[in-house]
């Protein structure tokens, strides 16, 4: 599994990685975490708003911060 993490580095991104860490530990799932901060490679992704969740390609959150237990549910979505 892939996670991409969309932002140039804000507060709001780092949390966003966090939180996605930590939903990872929660469900015991290993997946490659990638922080993506070019803007040419986040303009690939059809958002309007950082920071944006990707998993295995698809946007599943963007221009808000997820609570854990959300993203958690939208990682299990994707196994």
């Amino acid at each position: 599994m892939k996670i991409e993490i969309l932002g140039m580095g804000c507060p709001k991104c780092k949390a966003l990685h966090e939180r996605t860490i930590n939903a990872l530990a929660e469900l015991d799932v290993a997946a490659d975490v990638e922080k993506v901060e070019q803007p040419a490679e986040i303009a690939k992704y059809p958002i309007l708003m950082t920071p944006a969740l990707v998993v295995d390609g698809k946007v599943k959150a963007y221009g808000r911060v997820p609570g854990t237990e959300e993203i958690a549910k939208l990682i299990r979505e994707e196994m």
